[in-house]
């Protein structure tokens, strides 16, 4: 069995969201990691530094200033060092549009950002115990949108 923490990283803008989901990571019963950036472009200079510790997902929030979170998705899927890893969108938004592109541009999963602590605790839980090497190969749109 691995016993390595799961390493997680949020790129998120609003430092409020941020707090909050640094809260119900630390409330959750399981061995994690977490990193925080405040935008895309700490997000992607932080992937693409030589000696990084590749994450085993990032939650990209979409709505960010300069580049939006789905360029950035654009961006990692594009890139054979990143490709890989397990993006869960984590977004404000419940646009079928927003939705539909982060489905299109490669994301895992897609989820509404919850405003309770349970119900947050709850989509992390479920995300973080999924596992994604056998989800990738078969994905679909039924089962891209978590809610609560």
């Amino acid at each position: 069995m691995n016993n390595q923490p799961i390493k997680i990283l949020l790129a998120d803008d609003d430092e409020d969201d941020r707090l909050f989901f640094e809260d119900a990571i630390e409330a959750l019963p399981m061995r994690t990691t977490l990193k925080m950036v405040k935008n895309g472009k700490e997000l992607m200079d932080l992937l693409l530094t030589n000696d990084v510790i590749i994450p085993d997902i990032i939650f990209l929030d979409l709505n960010m200033p300069g580049k939006n979170g789905l360029e950035y998705l654009t961006e990692i899927r594009n890139n054979s060092k990143l490709e890989s890893i397990s993006i869960a969108v984590y977004s404000t938004s419940s646009s079928e549009k927003d939705i539909e592109d982060s489905f299109v541009k490669g994301a895992n999963i897609y989820i509404n950002k919850p405003n309770d602590f349970n119900d947050l605790k709850e989509v992390l839980k479920k995300v973080l115990c999924t596992n994604w090497q056998y989800i990738n190969t078969s994905f679909n749109k039924e089962s891209f949108l978590l809610s609560v």
